[in-house]
């Protein structure tokens, strides 16, 4: 198997892609994050359980977007681990380590996935709430 020449631009390629992802996971974090402080108090005041169950949706999603993040991070640094290998002109090293920040974006992006799904959910049950709320009118 004859594995495709990489240079020190190849890896450095993903900073882009990884510095916007990184930002966009932040931003999510921080809208979840609000909101958990938000339903928290609510909940104190008035707890349903409709509204426990949209805690703990949110409870999952913060630690999909710790794992989605934490890969992404992963994968920035090996790309740099990377650099520095084909710097060293240990290319076959390079590669491999190359390869492995790409299954780390993967993973990332697999987990972002997940919790597009959860939030989906979330927004169900918000929904579910607005048509139960119709119904009785």
């Amino acid at each position: 198997m004859n594995i495709p020449e990489i240079t020190l631009t190849t890896p450095a390629l993903l900073f882009p892609t990884v510095s916007l992802l990184l930002v966009a996971y932040t931003n999510r974090f921080n809208a979840i994050s609000s909101r958990i402080r938000s339903m928290s108090a609510t909940y104190k005041t008035t707890p349903t359980e409709k509204l426990m169950q949209q805690i703990e949706s949110l409870r999952q999603r913060v630690y999909i977007i710790r794992n989605m993040q934490a890969f992404a991070v992963g994968s920035l640094f090996l790309c740099v681990v990377c650099m520095f290998s084909l710097f060293a002109g240990e290319l076959f090293i390079g590669k491999m380590i190359f390869g492995i920040s790409l299954v780390f974006m993967l993973i990332s992006l697999g987990y972002s996935l997940k919790e597009i799904m959860k939030s989906v959910y979330a927004l169900n049950l918000e929904l579910s709430e607005l048509t139960t709320n119709r119904k009785e009118d």
